[in-house]
C-alpha cells in the first residue's frame, strides 16, 4: 500500500468527514471552533457595558456609557494599554514578568519630547516633515535597546526578571526626571501629535470604510484559505454553515465598528473652524463630519494582526510556546533559551516605545509622570486576557480584550462618580479573581 497521502481514498480521508457530530451548544462550538474563555471575556465586557449604561440612567437620567462619543473615546484609550499588552503576553507565556514597561514608556516619551523639541528643530529646522518620523522611530529604538539590555540580564546574567524589571521600573522614571529636569515637554510636533487621535487625528468616514471593507475581505479570504489548508493536509473540516457562521459574524462587527465610529461627529466649535479655513458654507443644521477610526486604533490593529502572526505562523511563536510549556524540553530540543529572551524582551521595550509615541501624542506633550502604574494595568490586561502565569497559554486577542474590560471598568466608574480609591480597589479585586479563575481553568483541563 502506498504511503503517499494523496492516495487516501475519498470516504476514509479526514477532510471529507464530518467535523464534529455533537448536538445543542456543545456541538454549535465544536463545529465553529469558538474558544469558550474568548466568549466569557466578551460576555463579561458585555455586561459591564450594560450595566453602567443603565446604572448612568438610574442615577443620572441618561446613559452615557454606550454612546458613539464614548465608545470612540473608549477604543482611543484601550490603544496605548493594549499595544504594550501584546507583548507583555510573550513575556508571561515564557514564566517571566516585566514591571517596568510603565517605566520605559515614560522615559521614551520623555526622550523623544526632548528630541522634537530641543533637539531635532536646531538641525533640521522648525517644522520640518521629517521631525515627528525620526522622533517616533527613536522612541521605538530606545525601548527595543532598554528590552534587550533588560533580557540580556536576565538571561546571560541569571538574575529573576522579577528584580530586573523591578530595577528598570525605579531606573527608567528616575532616568526619565533626569533628562527632562522634571519639566512638561509641550507641545509636540503637530503632525506627531495627529498619532494621538483626535478630531485631526482620525481617518475620517471614507476611509474607516475602506478599512472596514478591507478586513472583510480579509476575514473571508482567511477563512477560504484555512479550509484550503485543512484539505490540503486531510485534517477535519467544518461545517460549510460553521464557515459562514464565522464570515458574517467576523464582517458583521467589522461593519458595526464602522458605523459606530463613523457616528461619532466633530465637535461643533472644530467643525466651524475647518469650515472658515477650508472656505466651506456650515448649513443652518450644521455640517456633520465623521470621526471615523482614530490613527492609534488602527496602530493598536497592525501590532495585534503583526504579533498574532509570529505567535501563529512562524518558528519564532512555535519557540515561545514551547519555552513557556516546558523550558526544559526546550533547551533540550534545541532552542536557544537565553537568546529568545532577550528577543521577548526587545519585542516588548520596542512595543513600551510605541505606546510612547501614541501616549505623549494623545496628551500633546511628554510628563514625567507619563505612564505611571501602566505596567499593572498590562500584566492585569494580560492575564485578564487569558495569559497563564504558569506559562506556555496566551494569545494576543485576549490580551486586548482584556485591555478593553479593564478600559471600560475605569471608564465606567468614572462615568458615575466612582473616587480613585473605589476605582483601584475593583481593578485590583479584577485582577485576583482573573488569576483565580485560570487557576480553576487550568485545573479544570488538566
Amino acid at each position: 500500500m502506498s504511503s503517499d497521502t494523496t492516495d487516501i481514498p475519498a470516504e476514509i480521508d479526514p477532510a471529507n468527514q464530518p467535523h464534529h457530530t455533537t448536538r445543542g451548544l456543545r456541538g454549535f462550538l465544536d463545529a465553529t471552533e469558538l474558544d469558550t474563555r474568548l466568549l466569557g471575556m466578551v460576555g463579561a465586557l458585555a455586561l459591564i457595558w450594560v450595566g453602567f449604561h443603565l446604572y448612568g440612567a438610574l442615577v443620572n437620567g441618561f446613559g452615557a456609557f454606550l454612546t458613539p462619543r464614548n465608545l470612540w473615546n473608549l477604543s482611543v484609550q484601550t490603544s496605548s494599554i493594549g499595544i504594550m499588552a501584546c507583548g507583555m503576553v510573550l513575556v508571561i507565556i515564557t514564566r517571566h514578568i516585566d514591571l517596568s514597561v510603565g517605566s520605559i514608556l515614560g522615559f521614551c516619551a520623555i526622550s523623544m519630547g526632548v528630541i522634537q523639541v530641543d533637539v531635532l528643530p536646531a538641525w533640521l529646522g522648525l517644522g520640518h516633515p521629517m521631525i515627528w518620523v525620526i522622533a517616533a522611530l527613536c522612541g521605538i529604538a530606545l525601548g527595543a535597546v532598554i528590552g534587550s539590555f533588560h533580557g540580556f540580564l536576565i538571561a546571560y546574567g541569571k538574575i529573576p526578571a522579577f528584580i530586573v524589571t523591578l530595577g528598570g521600573l525605579l531606573v527608567w522614571r528616575g532616568a526619565a526626571f533626569l533628562v527632562a529636569r522634571g519639566e512638561t515637554i509641550s507641545p509636540v510636533d503637530s503632525t506627531f501629535a495627529l498619532l494621538g487621535g483626535g478630531p485631526y487625528g482620525s481617518i475620517g468616514a471614507t476611509g474607516s470604510w475602506i478599512v472596514g471593507l478591507v478586513a472583510c475581505a480579509a476575514i473571508v479570504g482567511l477563512l477560504l484559505w484555512g479550509r484550503r489548508q485543512r484539505r490540503k493536509f486531510h485534517f477535519p473540516l467544518r461545517p460549510v454553515w460553521a464557515e459562514w457562521f464565522l464570515g458574517l459574524l467576523g464582517c458583521g462587527l467589522v461593519i458595526g465598528a464602522v458605523l459606530l465610529v463613523n457616528a461619532y461627529p466633530w465637535p461643533r466649535g472644530i467643525v466651524r473652524r475647518y469650515a472658515e479655513a477650508e472656505g466651506i458654507t456650515v448649513p443652518d443644521g450644521g455640517l456633520f463630519i465623521s470621526h471615523g477610526f482614530a490613527i492609534p486604533v488602527l496602530i493598536l490593529l497592525a501590532v495585534a494582526i503583526a504579533m498574532t502572526i509570529l505567535m501563529t505562523m512562524t518558528r519564532f511563536g512555535r519557540y515561545v510556546y514551547a519555552i513557556g510549556g516546558n523550558p526544559e524540553a526546550a533547551e533540550l530540543a534545541g532552542i536557544n533559551s537565553r537568546l529568545m529572551t532577550v528577543k521577548i524582551f526587545s519585542i516588548m521595550g520596542g512595543l513600551a516605545g510605541l505606546s510612547a509615541v501614541v501616549a505623549s501624542a494623545r496628551l500633546n506633550s511628554a510628563t514625567n509622570s507619563l505612564g505611571t502604574l501602566d505596567e499593572l494595568y498590562v500584566i492585569a490586561s494580560a492575564v485578564i486576557g487569558g495569559t497563564s502565569l504558569a506559562g506556555g497559554v496566551g494569545t494576543i486577542y485576549g490580551a486586548i480584550l482584556g485591555a478593553l474590560v479593564m478600559q471600560s471598568l475605569q471608564t465606567g466608574m468614572v462615568l458615575i462618580g466612582f473616587d480613585a480609591a473605589i476605582q483601584q480597589v475593583v481593578v485590583g479585586s479584577v485582577l485576583v479573581l482573573a488569576v483565580f479563575l485560570d487557576i480553576l481553568y487550568r485545573g479544570k483541563s488538566k
